[in-house]
């Protein structure tokens, strides 16, 4: 019989930039975003979801943990999220984090020539996917979901009753769509169809921490967030500026 008191063999941290990392970073304290670590504590492998801004201090988190490296994964392309020059800054991401661990960097498909620009990593290094992809980390799988509409590419991540957003869904609002790239029918889309598989009792982990709390149940969240009042995608289209 397993013994309940038993530490999980799941691993996840959710990381602020500019106060759990980048500590003294002006522009990561601005930007607030997330940084997340899954991984299976009985294997030690651990990947790490939109690694940016102070690559050595998530390294440093994951050795104290007793964790190694063994992939990485984007949400989508913005350089806030997998690192390059933004505003005449540079931002560490995956350029440097695979200068000092060549580990495989999943991306969503059409997200891949984005990311290769922005961030200067070779496409050679870039694993793509598609919707409903499964990356392993250890035994614990991670369910890949394609959520266009922020980006074309941008894409959601399910485990073990989380999902981790980036940039498609916030405890309160979603993504922008005014961006290149953007496209608001296609974010309406994902977030009433493409996300209706995750369950009400699964807690959001956005990419950014843009309201008081860090996380809450995707049930809260549907019954809060002003982003699901439209009715229908044409309520939506009015709301959001799709004309």
């Amino acid at each position: 019989m397993p013994d309940a008191m038993a530490p999980s063999r799941f691993y996840f941290r959710q990381l602020l930039a500019g106060r759990d990392i980048a500590r003294t970073d002006p522009v990561a304290r601005q930007m607030v975003n997330f940084v997340y670590l899954i991984g299976d504590r009985e294997t030690g492998e651990a990947v790490a979801i939109d690694p940016a801004y102070d690559i050595d201090g998530i390294l440093d988190v994951l050795a104290a943990d007793g964790m190694r490296l063994t992939g990485a994964l984007a949400t989508h392309h913005h350089q806030d999220h997998v690192g390059g020059e933004m505003m005449g800054y540079a931002i560490q991401g995956l350029r440097e984090l695979l200068a000092v661990a060549p580990v495989p960097v999943h991306v969503q498909a059409a997200e891949a020539p984005f990311v290769q620009k922005v961030t200067g990593v070779g496409l050679d290094e870039l694993v793509t996917h598609d919707s409903g992809d499964v990356v392993m980390v250890g035994d614990i799988p991670i369910e890949l979901i394609h959520t266009p509409g922020h980006t074309p590419g941008s894409q959601c991540f399910f485990v073990d009753g989380r999902l981790v957003s980036g940039d498609t869904l916030f405890l309160e609002g979603c993504g922008r769509t005014d961006l290149p790239g953007g496209d608001p029918l296609a974010l309406y889309e994902s977030l009433t169809q493409k996300l209706t598989k995750v369950p009400d009792d699964a807690v959001l982990f956005p990419g950014h921490l843009y309201s008081p709390d860090p996380s809450a149940s995707m049930g809260d969240t549907r019954r809060t967030n002003f982003v699901f009042r439209p009715r229908n995608a044409e309520q939506w289209l009015a709301m959001f500026g799709g004309g």
